[in-house]
């Protein structure tokens, strides 16, 4: 079909057409000239007046007999008739299915599948901006899919808690899918989240601290004489723990020390440094993607969180110590701010990985509802761009100035782009328009409709339907039920609801507050719901002097040793007798020809170990069999009150799912 023919003077990169048939903005035409078969152009923009429309469009380039794609050197020939483009010559062109690459979605009014090459993005770096609401989140889980399938290792920092939704497969209407192909998805199995003070698995970063680090993360500069008595106080300790620094800086003599105890007692109430810190092993390796959600987490602490971690697997990544793998910093503005608007904790490391990550196979990917807020030397490392929707003109100011080969004429679409398409750069030599594809897996960046939780109606239909079921105080495992359909290897004929009775004991122990969930049928320690507990609360309250005495002299050692444990003793025969009850009464155990403490004394000696970080949530709930307690709540209180101070209690019940498996 003719659209139109040339009109004007035309050059090697640029024509303009009288336009006959109805071509729109952005669509791709094609045209003969003298010197070449066939040669592909974009339309670009498209101006009206009383007797005609005239479409300017730049000339994209032919394909010589070698397939190589090359500019058109001379003008072409006045009147030349211009076509709507076919489908298979833009493909030959701008060369966009890579069948091997992450199926992103559909050129913009062509049935295009557009791919981008996953080699390029994960080594090259990557951005998706757009305004709040334009659909960004939607588009980065996407793009996690077709990661995920390659089972390239992922590490995603979500402020929001979005992410972790991509287990579940999406709802999304099957016509919806259908048009592009897409089948819905489950990745509970690759998907892991980590988080600090949730009941998600915590994230614990490592102790092994410099003092530049320490420095670096402090909440507030130090003064010069500040930084004295620190860098003091710190040349005395072999390696840095925060309580052994606080009781050399109480022993210096400077009125200074006391702002500085302070700043670092702060860090150390955080929690989030440990010897059992979370191996980076575990959080990189491939066929996972470990999710760090920030949900509920102080900002202070979500810049150190980040700061820390990136670090630490950066260097773990430049030593080998861990595969290559794909970083995806959701609301990048706060972790990497452009300068006028403040310093992240977590700026340097993300401008050093920006720059240099590329060469060690560690790829970033940019995400921001605020691309002027976003560190321009971070944004200028990045190869290619995903752009949704974006109206404010400081952020579209941004964009043209770190964006190559964005035109005047894209520039200005963005601000009118619909939601679900983006403008794609950096895959090819020009701007795409593509109608990006649906989720296969579910979307958690969903806002709240208000309006429609406040219905009338359906608030009143709620408080009735409420009134039908107990109110129950329960701790829900993060499994689902739906989850152990999709987990299970054999096909499950049943699954039964159970409530544990248990009791989350609030305790204090060294300044520290945390709270132990105890389930009461056999008492039983319950830190990880998804995982079975054997560990019983120990009771104390049932041994005498000279066993709490040969017990006591126990927990102090170093390495147990039955000599020395003697020495404690008035007699051997007490102290013979001794070591039998406390072996009856599962507080010694044997190992091979030695005796050692069975594992539940870890309690008395580290109990904030075993602390339960498990919210629990007064809901009704439908179950099969409520559990009656065989254990007192003031009888697990009196145990733990022999080694840690009780402050206060709340009973509850652990939802257990019992799974009959078909034969």
């Amino acid at each position: 079909m003719i659209l139109g023919k040339l009109v004007g003077k035309n050059t090697p990169s640029n024509f303009c057409f009288k336009v006959d048939g109805n071509p729109r903005k952005f669509d791709f035409v094609q045209l003969y000239h003298k010197d070449h078969e066939k040669v592909l152009a974009q339309v670009i923009n498209l101006t009206r007046d009383e007797e005609k429309t005239l479409a300017r469009c730049n000339v994209l380039g032919y394909k010589d007999e070698d397939g190589i794609i090359k500019p058109v050197r001379t003008p072409f020939v006045p009147n030349t008739a211009v076509f709507m483009a076919d489908d298979d010559y833009v493909r030959k062109i701008i060369q966009i299915e890579e069948k091997d690459g992450a199926f992103l979605g559909r050129l913009d009014g062509k049935m295009i599948d557009v791919f981008l090459d996953l080699r390029k993005l994960l080594t090259k770096h990557i951005a998706i901006l757009a305004k709040s609401g334009a659909g960004k989140s939607y588009t980065v889980g996407v793009l996690l899919e077709e990661i995920m399938e390659r089972r390239v290792p992922l590490l995603i920092i979500d402020p929001h808690g979005e992410y972790t939704q991509m287990k579940y497969p999406t709802d999304e209407a099957q016509e919806k899918l259908d048009k592009f192909g897409v089948k819905p998805k489950s990745f509970v199995r690759t998907i892991h989240e980590y988080s600090h003070g949730t009941d998600a698995k915590q994230i614990t970063l490592s102790n092994k601290i410099t003092s530049t680090e320490l420095v670096h993360m402090l909440p507030t500069k130090l003064s010069n004489g500040q930084l004295t008595v620190l860098y003091a106080a710190l040349q005395q300790l072999d390696n840095i723990n925060f309580e052994h620094l606080i009781m050399e800086l109480q022993a210096s003599e400077s009125s200074a020390k006391w702002n500085i105890i302070s700043i670092i007692d702060h860090l150390r109430k955080m929690e989030l440094f440990g010897e059992n810190h979370t191996p980076l092993n575990e959080l990189i390796q491939p066929g996972r993607a470990s999710v760090i959600n920030l949900r509920g987490v102080n900002p202070d602490m979500q810049e150190v969180i980040v700061y820390k971690l990136m670090k630490d697997l950066f260097e773990a990544r430049k030593k080998d110590l861990v595969p290559p793998f794909f970083a995806v910093i959701e609301e990048a503005h706060n972790f990497c701010p452009e300068r006028g608007f403040g310093e992240a904790k977590s700026s340097k490391i993300l401008r050093n990985i920006a720059s240099e990550g590329r060469k060690f196979g560690l790829g970033l990917c940019i995400v921001s509802q605020r691309p002027a807020r976003v560190d321009k030397s971070v944004l200028s490392q990045i190869t290619t761009q995903i752009i949704l929707k974006v109206t404010n003109p400081n952020d579209l100011k941004a964009l043209s100035n770190s964006i190559e080969g964005l035109t005047l004429e894209a520039e200005e679409e963005i601000k009118n782009l619909p939601i679900g398409t983006a403008l794609v750069t950096g895959v090819v030599d020009m701007p795409l328009f593509v109608n990006v594809r649906p989720r296969k897996t579910k979307h958690g960046g969903h806002a709240i409709d208000i309006l429609e939780e406040i219905d009338k109606d359906k608030f009143f239909d709620g408080i009735k339907e409420f009134e039908k079921k107990d109110l129950v105080p329960i701790i829900k495992p993060k499994v689902t039920k739906k989850d152990l359909h999709l987990m299970s290897e054999k096909k499950i004929k049943e699954i039964n609801t159970f409530l544990i009775p248990a009791v989350k004991v609030i305790c204090e122990w060294r300044g520290k507050d945390f709270g132990i969930l105890v389930e009461l049928k056999k008492g039983s320690i319950v830190r990880n719901l998804e995982e079975k507990e054997t560990l019983i609360v120990p009771n104390l309250n049932g041994l005498n002097k000279d066993e709490l005495i040969v017990l006591e002299a126990a927990l102090r050692m170093e390495t147990f040793d039955m000599d020395t444990l003697k020495k404690v003793c008035s007699s051997v025969s007490t102290f013979k007798t001794s070591v039998g009850a406390l072996k009856r009464k599962k507080f010694f155990k044997k190992d091979g020809e030695n005796m050692v403490l069975n594992e539940n004394l870890d309690l008395v000696k580290k109990p904030d170990k075993f602390a339960s970080f498990s919210k629990i949530n007064y809901t009704s709930i439908s179950y099969d069999k409520k559990l009656e307690p065989t254990l007192l709540i003031e009888e697990v209180k009196n145990r733990l009150n022999r080694f840690v101070n009780v402050k206060d209690h709340k009973e509850c019940f652990i939802v257990y799912y019992d799974v009959k498996h078909e034969n």
